[in-house]
């Protein structure tokens, strides 16, 4: 089976409690072997917490790991003097987080995990410590030194690329580029047929309204979008647009497209957010069934697409849903690679 290296997020939000209640999970441990990196004392408060009898297990080498279910193997990567607050922002905790996520990718780049997964961490947090990255992408980005590298999102039917993310919105217009939607298209290709899909049908949405109308709204569809078509057109990808993007998600989720090219973050995180997420009056709690998965890379990386929910931290009633979705595509991903 494969060896699955799981972050446990920043240590105030609902991280280590998500990857508890998942790892008490038995189906996890019979499809892979998981490993946590992170702090052994945080996630024991976290069982403790969760009245669970699991055990912690600290290691410090992947090959003293006994992946059984009923013991968490957690791989030491931080010491923290004090535990962190529920719910309050700290530069301890961002450091915490960030170097279980240094430590997994260093892990998947010597071969010794399989495939990565991350719980959420908080950027301010992590920007207080010392780390200057705009999220979990950036910083796998930097230490495997990609330099093509996408957002994609998953939900059932729907998967989503973006041609810009975490930039404004007048930034995201002026980087809507013929060559940069041909390099997310052929990421977005690839993905799908690592996911078992031969011959994708992808849909290009329009940035502006009605893909322009033929100009009237906008340049951007004649002078970059639909050059970007026609050329991987030629390159034998299977594409339709520009699309109007309030069309284009209602057909992928009907079944219309296999994956869609989003121009920007809410663009592409609005149909998305409306159909993988979903409140839950009862709980209380935003229950969340989507994928984040970081294309371009040399190493696999799945995330939750969702954030350290510090309102709910420490409540116990954080759903792990995602983060079962998140090991999921991860184990499929390695399986599929290898």
């Amino acid at each position: 089976m494969k060896i699955i290296g799981i972050s446990m997020g920043d240590p105030a939000g609902i991280g280590p409690e998500i990857v508890v209640k998942a790892l008490m999970n038995k189906s996890v441990y019979d499809r892979c072997k998981p490993i946590l990196a992170g702090n052994a004392k945080i996630i024991e408060k976290a069982v403790k917490q969760l009245n669970n009898s699991c055990k912690v297990h600290p290691v410090k080498e992947v090959s003293q790991a006994l992946f059984q279910y009923g013991t968490i193997d957690v791989y030491e990567t931080c010491s923290m003097d004090h535990d962190p607050e529920y719910g309050i922002v700290s530069p301890d905790a961002g450091d915490a987080a960030f170097q279980s996520v240094r430590k997994l990718i260093g892990l998947a780049k010597n071969k010794l995990v399989d495939a990565t997964v991350t719980a959420p961490i908080n950027k301010e947090a992590m920007h207080l410590a010392g780390h200057y990255f705009s999220g979990h992408t950036e910083i796998y980005a930097h230490y495997t030194d990609t330099k093509k590298y996408a957002m994609l999102l998953v939900h059932e039917n729907l998967r989503v690329i973006h041609v810009t993310t975490h930039v404004s919105l007048r930034e995201a217009c002026d980087l809507v580029k013929k060559d940069r939607i041909l390099e997310v298209t052929e990421l977005l290709h690839n993905a799908c047929a690592a996911l078992g899909i031969s011959k994708p049908k992808i849909g290009v949405a329009g940035l502006n309204p009605h893909s322009s109308d033929n100009g009237l709204f906008g340049w951007e569809e004649e002078r970059e979008i639909i050059p970007a078509i026609r050329e991987g057109l030629q390159r034998g990808y299977y594409l339709e647009g520009p699309v109007p993007s309030d069309t284009m998600f209602a057909k992928a989720i009907g079944g219309q497209y296999d994956g869609c090219v989003a121009m920007y973050h809410d663009q592409g995180h609005i149909p998305f957010k409306l159909t993988g997420f979903k409140w839950n009056e009862q709980k209380k709690r935003m229950d969340v069934n989507g994928v984040n998965i970081t294309l371009g890379l040399p190493i696999i990386r799945v995330s939750v697409d969702h954030g350290t929910a510090f309102d709910l931290a420490g409540k116990g009633i954080a759903s792990e849903q995602a983060l079962l979705l998140s090991i999921d595509y991860a184990v499929r991903m390695a399986e599929t690679s290898s």
